[in-house]
Parts: structure tokens; C-alpha cells; sequence
């Protein structure tokens, strides 16, 4: 469910990378030759300092608050929208802004009370290259936005809202005529699905590529927005703390470096993705919180065994200062995952998106910590378990399920979405294409699954199971039997507090609510089919798909 990695529209294309595929002919990089390094330098205009890469590039930084004020690419300028600049949050205020250059490197300095900011620039790139530092809460900072001027990417991406005419929801989703839905929200990608966001029109290309997200929140497999185009402009964004369907606290320090980048309309140069850039030349700078390669550490695992080869895994690593992740290969599992700040971590092993096992880790500075075989107990998978039927499968997502891939980068009101509303039969070969993905209190509570069992099935009591990836407004299910038996109206588990459901992201906290239905509730004619209700129910909430909601993993019936 991660979406496309290039969109095109008309002559324009959009573009959300991965390293498979960068550009090898990108001019992201290094640009060789004397003439590419000739105007490299800075001046003071005496508000901004004005920095010349010497190649194509040439950018400002306010010397008051620190906000990037001018991008200008071969003499075109990029910079801003709706006399906006770009910055950190919605800019910090006065600041101390300092420069200086060492060698082949610019670095500018934005100290705002406990937050660090820096700029670099390297002789011959078109890159503007940041890091930021969060030492603590004193000051706000969700992101870094890269303001960019109307008209230069126009496009009718799902994350773009230039074409749209009315308001679908709380400002910030909204509705084309022909009943499509646009919003910010709508990237259709989970953070371990791309290396760079941006644009490319007319043999210009602009990006942000990421960084590691060491200091971010939410794992790898966290949803938020990362760009938006409207008629006034667009942004892109390097999250730094979102709150939004945010599950993990906010982590500080550090995080950098990402990657202002343009180019000949081409992918950035692979050599600036988080996993492969290399900053030797930042060592000695002076960033505050910087932590060069040999103080980090690397984790590496010969394997994992238990694994159910119809799904990718995924290690990731987290403690409350850092979090990292790699892929395990389909083969056998085997991991590496480099780069690791000193320190014990948590190592969570997903399947899909699904913790099946974890263990403690701990990383030494310019040391490779190795695992052998991590085996993932047969009882940690839920899908192990035998079952009379299973709607879906225990994945960590509603992966399968009715509208799930479209409510990535979509409203669920939106015209291509399927009907929410309709029963399920098992048996049918349907039953998780047909069930919604999403439940609602007021708008499709009372679901009805139709079901037979023999004899022997319907003389026992069975354990009847829902998983669920978030929830909206505290939403939980209670079932009823054959409308003669009701469950108990379970305890709500910990979720985040804010909308998701419909601004993109199912992504919570994976939960499981079990349900020990009795003998007597089933049906003892073996021709007749029990039928199993679901109610979504919540004191919380407001209407329509705004009321209180779940979104759903796997439901079965064991045996």
C-alpha cells in the first residue's frame, strides 16, 4: 500500500523516489570543472546573507530570523508563496544568524533560543544541505517547509488542491467537481517508501530528500504530509515531529542532513539518499548535536526463521533518543541496518506492518553488533492460529480490504470510493475484497458476516477475533450473535487523539480484541448462518466520517 513512485500529468511530472529510482545522470551531485566552482562564495547585502554555490545555484538567508528567503536556479527564482519564506515550523523569529566558510563549505548558523539551525552549501552542488536541532520542547518544531512559488509544478496529483472548488472537510481536504478529493494529507506513503519528494517540469527538478529520521517519530511505517500544491504555491517538508496520527513521543537532537536539491528535471543523485550520503566534510564544523560516522554503531542479523514467505519484514530499531529500520531479505531474512547512535534499542521484527517479535539490542560507537538467527515463535503470529474463517490476513494493515490502497491519497467520501456500507458471507471467495476497511459509527456500524458451522463447531465455544491498525474518537467493536448474545462493550486501547481515517493513514497502534462466544450463541441447525454483527461504539465523535471509527487488520473465528 505504498503507493506510486512517478505520477505524470500532461508534460509535467511528479515524482516520490526511491533509490531504485534515481537518476544515474542526475546533476544533483558534485559538478566537475573549474568554471563550476568559480563564483562559489557569500556576500552580505545587509539583511541576508547571500551564498553563490557556484554552479547554478544561488540562495538567501534572512540574517534576522533565519529563514530562507531566495532560491534562485539558473536565474529563475523558487522561493515562496503567499510572501511566506521558507523555515522551520512557520519561522522562529529573531535569531542569531551567523556564517562562515571552511574550504569547499558554507555553513550558516540559526540559533533561536534552545533550537539550532544550519545551512551548508558545497562548492559546485545545486544542494542546500540542513540539519536541524530540537534540544528539547521550548520551541515548536514539526517541520521544515520549503515554500515555492505559483505556477512553477502545476499538477492535479492527489496531494495537490489547485483544481478543487469546495471544502470536504476542516480546511485542508477538498473536492474537485468531478467528485475527487484532494488534500495535503494525501501522499499515499508510509516514510520507508521514498528517499526524495518533489517536482520536475521544463528540465527542472526541485526535491527534498530526506533524512534518516533518527530524531522523527512514528517508525517506518508512519504516514503524514510531505508536499502540497495549491494555486498559490506549493511546500515541501522534511517532518521533524508530527503530530498528526502521531503514536510515539517526540524525540529530540539532531536530525540532518536533508537535502535542498535541484536538478536538470532528472531524480537527485542517489549519493545524497539517507542510508548512502556521506557528510566527512561536515565532521568538523562545529553543528551542534553532529555525531560523525565513527561514533554511530550497526546492527546485523544472519537471519530470521518462522517467517511467512507471502509478506515482507521489516526490523526496525527504537528507543526514546533514536529510531532506525532496514528490510530483511525475502530469502532469509538477513539485516543490516548502519549508522546507529550508541545505545539499547528495542528490535521489533514486522511482518507487513505487524510486530511478530522483539528483543533488546544494544549498539556500540564504530562497532557492528551481530545476531544470529532471530526466530519468531510460531504463537507470535496471529495468522498461525487455526480458524473456522479468517476475513483478511494479520498484517499490521487493512491491506485487501475494501477502499484500503485509495485511503492512502483519498477522502472516504470521495466518488471512487466504493460503497462503505454491505455484508459479507464466508464462503464466498469475496469476503475481505467485500468488507470495508474502515468501520464508522454513523456510517456503517452494524455490519452483518453470515456464516455456517457443522455440528461439532456449533456445540463449542469459540474465540472470536478483531484486529484493528488505529482508531478515530475511541471506535471499538461489539459484536452480537444471532441477536441473542452481545458482547461487553470493550476498553478503548491507546490511539492517537487526532483525525486519521481521512487524512490518509490507518496507521495507529495495532490491537486485538478478542470475544469468548459462548455454545449457546450459535446456530444448532447446520443448513441456517449464524450471523455475527459489528457495532462501532463510542461516546466520543462527531457525524458522518468525522464520527467514531476503526480501521481493520484481520477478523476470524477461531477453532
Amino acid at each position: 500500500m505504498s503507493g506510486s513512485n512517478g505520477r505524470s500529468v500532461g508534460r509535467r511530472t511528479f515524482v516520490l523516489g526511491t533509490a531504485a529510482a534515481a537518476g544515474t545522470a542526475a546533476l544533483g551531485g558534485p559538478l566537475a570543472g573549474a568554471a563550476a566552482a568559480a563564483g562559489f562564495g557569500w556576500s552580505d547585502d545587509g539583511s541576508h546573507y547571500v551564498v553563490d554555490t557556484g554552479a547554478d545555484l544561488v540562495f538567501k538567508v534572512s540574517k534576522t530570523n533565519g529563514d530562507l528567503t531566495s532560491l534562485v536556479y539558473k536565474g529563475t527564482e523558487y522561493q515562496g508563496y503567499g510572501g511566506k519564506n521558507s523555515h522551520v515550523e512557520s519561522g522562529l523569529g529573531t535569531s542569531a544568524v551567523t556564517i562562515g566558510q571552511s574550504g569547499s563549505t558554507i555553513l550558516i548558523s540559526v540559533a533561536y533560543g534552545t533550537l539550532k539551525h544550519y545551512y551548508a552549501a558545497r562548492v559546485g552542488e545545486n544542494n542546500v544541505y540542513l540539519w536541524t536541532n530540537k534540544a528539547d520542547a521550548s520551541v515548536t518544531a514539526s517541520r521544515y517547509i520549503v515554500r515555492v512559488n505559483a505556477g512553477r509544478f502545476l499538477n492535479d496529483e492527489p496531494d495537490s488542491y489547485t483544481y478543487t472548488t469546495s471544502t470536504v472537510e476542516s480546511a485542508d481536504v477538498f473536492a474537485k467537481p468531478d467528485g475527487q478529493t484532494r488534500s495535503k494529507h494525501y501522499s499515499g506513503l508510509r516514510v520507508m517508501d521514498y528517499d526524495y519528494i518533489g517536482w520536475t517540469s521544463g528540465g527542472v527538478g526541485l526535491w527534498i530528500v530526506r533524512s534518516n529520521h533518527e530524531k522523527a517519530s512514528g517508525g517506518p511505517f508512519y504516514r503524514s504530509l510531505l508536499r502540497h500544491q495549491s494555486a498559490d504555491g506549493g511546500g515541501l517538508y522534511e517532518i521533524l515531529h508530527y503530530g498528526e496520527n502521531q503514536t510515539e513521543a517526540e524525540r529530540f537532537g539532531l536530525q540532518g542532513p536533508y537535502v535542498i536539491a535541484f536538478t536538470d528535471g532528472g531524480a537527485p543523485s542517489s549519493s545524497l539518499f539517507a542510508g548512502t550520503l556521506t557528510t566527512p566534510w561536515a565532521d568538523a564544523l562545529g553543528i551542534s548535536g553532529y555525531v560523525a560516522a565513527g561514533g554511530r554503531g550497526k546492527v546485523a542479523g544472519v537471519g530470521i526463521s518462522g517467517r511467512d514467505t507471502a509478506f515482507p519484514y521489516t526490523v526496525g530499531l527504537a528507543n526514546p533518543a533514536a529510531q532506525y529500520w532496514g528490510p530483511a531479505r525475502s530469502s532469509d531474512g538477513h539485516f543490516s541496518i548502519g549508522g546507529v547512535l550508541p545505545g539499547t534499542y528495542t528490535l521489533t521484527v514486522y511482518k507487513g506492518e505487524l510486530s511478530v517479535h522483539t528483543t533488546s539490542v544494544t549498539v556500540s560507537a564504530g562497532a557492528t553488533t551481530t545476531l544470529n538467527t532471530i526466530a519468531v515463535p510460531s504463537s507470535d503470529d496471529p495468522s498461525n492460529a487455526p480458524a473456522i474463517w479468517r476475513i483478511g490476513d494479520w498484517s499490521g494493515s487493512p491491506s485487501g480490504f475494501k477502499n484500503a490502497e485509495l485511503m492512502t491519497y483519498a477522502h472516504p467520501s470521495d466518488v471512487r470510493a466504493a460503497s462503505w456500507t454491505g455484508n459479507v458471507v464466508i464462503g464466498g471467495g469475496n469476503e475481505t475484497s467485500a468488507f470495508p476497511a474502515y468501520l464508522w459509527k454513523d456510517v456503517n456500524s452494524g455490519l452483518l458476516v453470515y456464516f455456517k458451522l457443522t455440528a461439532a463447531q456449533a456445540a463449542a465455544a469459540h474465540t472470536l477475533r478483531i484486529g484493528v491498525t488505529t482508531a478515530y474518537a475511541n471506535g471499538r467493536p461489539r459484536v452480537v450473535v444471532n441477536d441473542t448474545w452481545t458482547s461487553a462493550v470493550p476498553s478503548p486501547p491507546a490511539q492517537p487523539s487526532t483525525r486519521s481515517l481521512t487524512v490518509g493513514s490507518y496507521r495507529g497502534n495495532n490491537h486485538t480484541f478478542t470475544y469468548s462466544v459462548p455454545a449457546s450463541a450459535w446456530l444448532t441447525d447446520t443448513s441456517r448462518y449464524n450471523v455475527l454483527r459489528i457495532d462501532v461504539v463510542s461516546g466520543s465523535g462527531t457525524t458522518g466520517f468525522l464520527s467514531a471509527g476503526t480501521a481493520v487488520d484481520a477478523i476470524d473465528l477461531l477453532a
